[in-house]
């Protein structure tokens, strides 16, 4: 087995005991970029800020040991924030917990019964359509509490709204406090795009999230505006959300399940999304995804035990993660700890900070969740793929999360057997060489045949045919049996068939070459010129 340096043949243990001075300084950086989301999501979800504090120490201090990707961070997710939102509204607050552990549960589940491979078994256009939706939703959400409003019933509502919220910003009411909580806003935006185009290099690891808490907290403080700001108790555990019996009873509820569902099926695939991205950006040990996929059921379950909100592996943390020189997940476990510090020792230090700069830090997140250059990328690979997007994007923000993604799966599902299930057969025909070129191009398999027969039946008997499958990505029995059967009837008229599929041959070397000398009637020694293709191709690589 090879390794690379990073992956040497020692323990776990091992190279965090090498590797704790770079942790250490990872983890105050990703600490200091969790905090404020922690806040904010929590916030965006609709539920007390300190329940997206607990998610963050649970995500730090406990998937953090058990993470089969050790480089990704967990906690509260703008991902997840748009259902919860929705459920605390439909549901109430209390029910966040039961919820959370029946998803936990599922994804404990489908660790334990090897199931991560098959979770990111989606296809992208689906995936970065659901990111682009939920980013959607969040900025349209977190626009009205930035100015220190309140979102609409939809996301759909709130986009619309938008206007409506920026003339309350510019024209306030008497009494009112939206244009001051505008102005925090706006300039913890300026401050989040300043500092990532002109932070000094000796400051890069600094996040550009604290320093635009920092400006806006600031700007609050000193022009004495009286706005909304985040609260949080003095003890934590007097935040506790821990659901009642009549929550559980509730839980059996077909509605309370599905939700169960969904947010076992989100969570899970942001999460090995992220993981997956995570590997990327580094050399180190590779995710293991059932690993991986156990540790956040047996999270989630912790955090619907106390009704904190429910947790993903964060690409935002993660990335800062590595970026900031992270080697093990001492740097991951560490930050839950600086977490559990801070929410301790320093509660009346998080009461300064405004609403409407966490709300404004929401709607940066909201935004580049719509990855232009995603856009672009998916767009390559044809109009499709593209329709995908949208449609899910669409779907989800005219809808639900739940629609969207169905909508998504649905098209992408109906691409693929379409590609599967589609056949190009084009014809050209010489008069003066008696000889008639037959090309087939895709997928040639019994939903073909009607297709087929139906271009092979204007050739003129007598002719020499040369049907072409070095285009082919598969041709079933069904197709090969209609082939030879047409063969039969056009010998009979005087004319030939040959099979012109010496790139197929290449293509699969030598066990295409034994399928080959078989259906020839030859299996021991090559066949000269073989007239027909073997039974069955498999799709080129």
């Amino acid at each position: 087995m090879i390794m690379t340096a990073t992956t040497a043949p020692m323990g776990e243990f091992e190279t965090m005991k090498k590797s704790w001075p770079q942790d250490l300084l990872a983890s105050v950086v990703v600490f200091l970029v969790a905090l404020p989301l922690c806040l904010g999501v929590a916030i965006a979800s609709g539920a007390p800020p300190a329940l997206g504090l607990i998610t963050g120490i649970i995500g730090g201090i406990v998937v953090g040991s058990l993470a089969g990707s050790p480089l990704q961070v967990s906690g509260p997710a703008a991902g997840l924030a748009v259902l919860c939102y929705q459920l605390v509204a439909e549901h109430g607050l209390i029910m966040m917990g039961v919820v959370g552990l029946i998803a936990g549960a599922l994804q404990l589940m489908a660790g334990v019964a090897r199931l991560g491979q098959w979770f990111r078994a989606i296809s992208p256009s689906v995936i970065h359509g659901m990111l682009a939706g939920i980013g959607v939703l969040i900025l349209g959400s977190q626009f009205h509490v930035m100015i220190d409003d309140s979102p609409r019933g939809s996301g759909l509502e709130n986009l619309i709204s938008i206007p409506e919220a920026i003339y309350k910003a510019v024209f306030p009411m008497a009494m009112d406090s939206h244009h001051l909580a505008a102005m925090v806003g706006v300039a913890t935006i300026a401050a989040i795009l300043l500092w990532n185009q002109f932070k000094p290099k000796s400051l890069a690891v600094v996040p550009a999230p604290l320093i635009a808490v920092i400006v806006g907290t600031l700007v609050a403080l000193f022009a004495g505006f009286d706005i909304n700001r985040v609260t949080v108790p003095d003890n934590i555990v007097a935040s506790l959300n821990i659901p009642t019996a009549e929550a559980f009873q509730r839980g059996l509820s077909m509605d309370i399940l599905l939700l169960g569902v969904v947010f076992a099926f989100v969570a899970s695939a942001e999460t090995l999304l992220c993981a997956t991205a995570v590997d990327q950006m580094h050399t180190g040990p590779r995710t293991k995804y059932d690993k991986e996929l156990r540790a956040q059921g047996i999270g989630n379950m912790l955090c619907g035990a106390v009704g904190a909100l429910p947790m993903t592996g964060v690409i935002v943390r993660s990335s800062a993660n590595v970026q900031a020189g992270g080697k093990s997940r001492l740097s991951a476990i560490m930050h839950g700890v600086w977490i559990l510090g801070t929410v301790a020792a320093l509660p009346w230090l998080l009461a300064y900070i405004p609403t409407a700069a966490l709300a404004a830090i929401l709607v940066y997140t909201g935004y580049k969740l719509v990855n232009i250059a995603q856009i672009k990328k998916i767009a390559s690979y044809g109009r499709i793929e593209l329709v995908i997007y949208f449609a899910t994007l669409g779907g989800i923000v005219v809808f639900d999360l739940l629609t969207g993604v169905i909508i998504g799966f649905v098209l992408a599902t109906a691409k693929v057997v379409y590609t599967f299930t589609h056949v190009r057969v084009d014809l050209e025909d010489d008069e003066m060489a008696n000889r008639t070129d037959v090309f087939l191009h895709g997928s040639a398999t019994f939903f073909s045949i009607p297709r087929l027969a139906s271009v092979l039946e204007t050739v003129k008997s007598g002719r020499e045919v040369h049907v072409h499958v070095e285009h082919l990505d598969h041709i079933d029995h069904a197709c090969l049996d209609m082939l030879g059967a047409w063969e039969k009837q056009h010998n009979a008229t005087g004319g030939t068939m040959i099979m012109e599929w010496k790139d197929l041959r290449d293509r699969y070397a030598s066990p295409y070459q034994k399928m080959q000398d078989q259906f020839d009637g030859n299996p021991d020694q090559p066949g000269e010129g073989p007239k027909k293709a073997p039974p069955v191709l498999e799709p080129a690589a």
